[in-house]
């Protein structure tokens, strides 16, 4: 590996279809965990309460707050055809980035109705990507009538419909703007971080709205040729003041998931201390990245040949990933989004 560039083909690997989950668990924290060490490569087995054991009084869990938008709207055009939007940026007002399938008659100036005309959007341009950019009408307030017509946009490789929307919300979501949820939090319960709290971990608290360039796939062959997306985030003073006190004190900052990874080491400086501020990050982590912030990660699985599966990659190891991935797959472990998790220590 060292003598020539990493391709996007030195990150896959066999996933039987069968192994990607499609519904959630009954209970949160009821899936399995596998444990990674990042040094030696070993895989231990155990279930997702068993993160405390790796947790010490002093650590902080980082977790990212941002909450799904139910971006999906099904509704119909003059004639009664079928039309669907997926929201996903707010560009200003009533004024929204959207794909829209089927796109061939959304041409500017057509109207399309949603839920018997509660809500109504009219295309007002055709962007170079496909995406259209539309403006709403409606009564009342958007937010609320989105909540009433919309459905999770659930991510492709779940085909089965979501009986609880909350199900694809962590359950400390507060700050609308996601199109994804950042799914390593779905396995935290309210008295489960009680149980971290009453350990001596502190919580702090991101904010990184997940776009669905998340989704995107890498179509270049040498990763370094790969333009990631832009997402924008959120620190507060009072998240900054608890990960550099973590970091004083010597203790771990162990983030849950790759969204609140990106946002430290997007903003990290050389000791791994950070400041309060709110931007965009495009940062991509893969193999050969040095890590400033973070000493521990607690992630799903993830897509073969995806963005994500270099940023583990890149902090494990990727031969160490890989088996532990292969490991997981000969375990029946669930894969993706309602899937099972890993720790990487």
């Amino acid at each position: 590996m060292a003598n020539r560039e990493m391709t996007v083909e030195d990150f896959n690997y066999f996933l039987p279809e069968e192994l990607i989950a499609q519904t959630p668990l009954a209970e949160r924290p009821s899936s399995r965990l596998l444990v990674l060490d990042k040094e030696t490569g070993e895989v231990s087995h155990r279930s997702f309460r068993n993160v405390l054991d790796y947790l010490e009084s002093g650590d902080c869990l980082v977790l990212n707050d941002t909450k799904v938008l139910p971006a999906r709207l099904l509704g119909t055009n003059a004639t009664g055809a079928a039309i669907e939007f997926l929201l996903l940026s707010q560009r200003e007002g009533d004024i929204w980035e959207i794909i829209v399938r089927p796109g061939r008659k959304c041409t500017p100036g057509k109207v399309i109705s949603f839920g018997d005309g509660l809500l109504r959007g009219e295309i007002l341009e055709v962007l170079d990507s496909g995406n259209r950019v539309v403006k709403f009408s409606y009564k009342g307030i958007f937010n609320e009538v989105l909540d009433q017509l919309g459905e999770m946009p659930l991510p492709p490789y779940i085909h089965e419909k979501l009986s609880d929307r909350d199900r694809y919300q962590t359950v400390y979501a507060r700050h609308e703007g996601s199109a994804a949820a950042p799914t390593a939090g779905l396995h935290f319960n309210e008295e489960f971080l009680e149980e971290i709290k009453a350990k001596g971990v502190r919580l702090a608290f991101v904010t990184l709205h997940v776009g669905l360039g998340t989704f995107r796939p890498v179509k270049v062959e040498k990763i370094r040729d790969h333009e990631m997306h832009h997402e924008s985030y959120v620190v507060t003073p009072e998240t900054a003041e608890i990960i550099n006190e973590t970091k004083r004190n010597g203790k771990k900052v162990v983030c849950v998931g790759t969204t609140s990874t990106r946002v430290l080491e997007s903003i990290a400086d050389d000791n791994g201390y950070i400041k309060p501020c709110a931007g965009e990050t495009g940062i991509f982590i893969y193999p050969g990245y040095k890590f400033r912030c973070l000493d521990a990660l607690i992630t799903n699985f993830h897509l073969p040949k995806s963005t994500l599966i270099m940023l583990v990659s890149a902090l494990a190891g990727r031969e160490n990933v890989l088996n532990a991935y292969n490991e997981a797959v000969q375990e029946k472990y669930r894969f993706f989004s309602f899937g099972d998790a890993m720790f990487i220590k």
